[in-house]
């Protein structure tokens, strides 16, 4: 669990990544239950959350496929607003068949900004409680909250199926056309090395004809590098500003908090798109989302 907001921005050319929750609408949907601004600090978890004690009143949503989620012993709904208060805790058991979810809590996550935001980079070491996961005893300062109704979505919130997206390059061009085809025939599944940083899949080995190394340049998350091994390298949020493998293809931004919230294991395949497809699909994707969180009404 690490403390996340909207990341970084303009740090790129200064090796420093922007870092920032794994999936952007999971969490921007937390802080609208709870009227928060969209890029307000939430904690970010993967796979379970754990307890959260409260010291004064507070409105709290959860947003992630929670198994058992509680307030001072009580079930209760992830993707809606619950009032949590003084003294009771909240509890976050288990997801099923995702990796990450999110708690917002009315006012946010008040650590100190570094670099321009609240996130935290673990490699690195910055943001969030000391750049660091949070360990047991942990005190998070908030900020304050104006009073707001409890909250729920309108309709279920849909997430897209199917195969993974991906614009191909910006280095296709050094893998001949039979690895291509490969690539995209797959199936991949996601291993168990994976974080925040990156993920490396299981699937067809694919080889770079005109070698595995290049001057380094800029990535971007969802850039597929494919080093020595043939096993290509997902990069995510935390990744690396540069980097010196070949990237075959970029995972369309509409496709890559699915992806991420992929269980390992999992099997599914490629399929390529152009950027103006890709373009269209992400336009698409957040007019749907913005009429969704148009839709949040108050709960009964």
């Amino acid at each position: 669990m690490t403390v996340q907001d909207s990341g970084r921005r303009g740090m790129l050319r200064f090796g420093v990544s922007g870092a920032g929750p794994m999936d952007p609408d999971a969490m921007r949907m937390a802080n609208a239950l709870v009227g928060n601004p969209a890029d307000a600090a939430t904690l970010e978890f993967a796979f379970f959350g754990g307890a959260i004690r409260f010291g004064d009143d507070r409105m709290v949503a959860v947003c992630g496929a929670v198994r058992d989620l509680r307030i001072g012993g009580n079930p209760v709904a992830p993707w809606q607003s619950h009032l949590v208060r003084a003294g009771q805790e909240l509890t976050i058991g288990a997801m099923a068949e995702t990796v990450w979810g999110y708690v917002a809590i009315g006012g946010g996550i008040g650590t100190q900004p570094v670099l321009g935001a609240r996130s935290t980079h673990l490699r690195t070491g910055i943001g969030g409680i000391e750049g660091r996961t949070l360990q047991a005893g942990d005190a998070l300062p908030l900020g304050g909250a104006e009073p707001v109704p409890m909250r729920k979505l309108g309709a279920p919130w849909r997430v897209r199926s199917g195969a993974i997206h991906v614009v191909p390059g910006p280095q296709d061009d050094r893998f001949g056309a039979a690895a291509v085809t490969d690539f995209l025939r797959g199936p991949f599944t996601v291993t168990q090395k994976r974080d925040r940083m990156a993920m490396v899949l299981d699937g067809p080995r694919i080889h770079a004809e005109m070698g595995h190394d290049i001057v380094s340049d800029g990535t971007l998350p969802g850039s597929i590098q494919v080093p020595g091994s043939g096993q290509p390298l997902v990069l995510l949020s935390d990744r690396q500003t540069t980097g010196g493998y070949p990237k075959i293809a970029t995972i369309a931004s509409v496709d890559l908090s699915r992806l991420a919230q992929m269980v390992s294991g999992r099997p599914f395949r490629f399929t390529a798109i152009s950027q103006s497809r890709a373009e269209d699909m992400l336009i698409a994707h957040r007019d749907a989302f913005s009429r969704a969180l148009a839709e949040v009404e108050t709960a009964r």
